[in-house]
């Protein structure tokens, strides 16, 4: 793998067969690679990369519900920190498709997306939150969020719009987040068994900015309220912003500039 860092074993939560002790990766120098490139808007930045492995050699033993235990295939994790590509927005990160390894490692799935530099420029305590994230697979397995996503032939290229979407929760201990509100929610997924580039383009609508806040007594009727752009509060049992309500709103205005 081009960048060398350390890698966080899964296998020392099970055990695995079939390896003797060596689970390294070890990528052979001409593996052929997969290219994942971001775009990142001015207030966000690219978020750690993370990569998932599995081998068909190097196994381990889980149980079913009812106790039955079950051969599952070994897997590993590696996170890596993309690359600013000169003084561009652009964030890159090279992945080996092939682990190598006396496991024989190959590249199953890529987990990576964008969250706000600073989230306290919307206040003291702000965090960040959820959104403006991507899952890709590149195998038949499900990726770690479940399902394998959108099926996709060839190269992937992901262009979608974000707003910001500050978020007050009075419940238990009191928090203030900043989201990313988007198509999809947290994440975006896609299998894409082709792919050798795959390119992130999010589209940041600062302008448009959507807040909630949770109730601050637990009693039935009580709902998350959302005030749009527009001034409009929907308190209708939702959990996150209505994204078409907010491209509807967003499209016009922009059409008349």
């Amino acid at each position: 793998m081009p960048h060398r860092i350390p890698v966080v074993l899964l296998a020392l939560l099970f055990s695995l067969s079939g390896c003797g002790q060596d689970y390294s990766l070890a990528p052979p120098a001409d593996s052929e690679q997969i290219t994942v490139t971001v775009k990142v808007p001015k207030e966000l930045k690219a978020r750690t990369v993370q990569v998932m492995y599995r081998s068909t050699l190097c196994t381990f033993t889980d149980h079913t519900a009812s106790g039955k235990p079950y051969k599952r295939d070994g897997y590993q994790r590696t996170d890596i920190q993309p690359i600013r590509q000169e003084q561009s927005g652009l964030y890159e990160t090279k992945l080996s498709i092939d682990g190598g390894g006396a496991c024989q490692w190959r590249l199953s799935n890529v987990t990576f997306g964008v969250t706000y530099d600073d989230p306290t420029r919307f206040g003291e305590n702000v965090t960040s939150g959820a959104g403006g994230g991507v899952v890709v697979v590149f195998d038949q397995n499900n990726s770690p969020r479940g399902g394998t996503g959108i099926e996709v032939h060839g190269d992937l290229t992901i262009k979608k719009d974000y707003y910001p979407w500050i978020d007050e929760e009075f419940l238990g201990p009191y928090k203030k987040t900043v989201s990313l509100a988007g198509e999809g929610n947290i994440y975006l997924s896609y299998q894409a068994l082709q792919a050798r580039q795959v390119y992130f383009e999010p589209v940041l609508h600062s302008d448009f900015v959507i807040y909630s806040a949770g109730p601050k007594v637990k009693k039935k009727g009580n709902h998350t309220s959302f005030t749009y752009p527009d001034g409009s509060v929907v308190a209708d049992g939702r959990s996150d912003p209505d994204f078409r309500k907010l491209q509807a709103l967003r499209l016009p205005a922009e059409n008349k500039k």
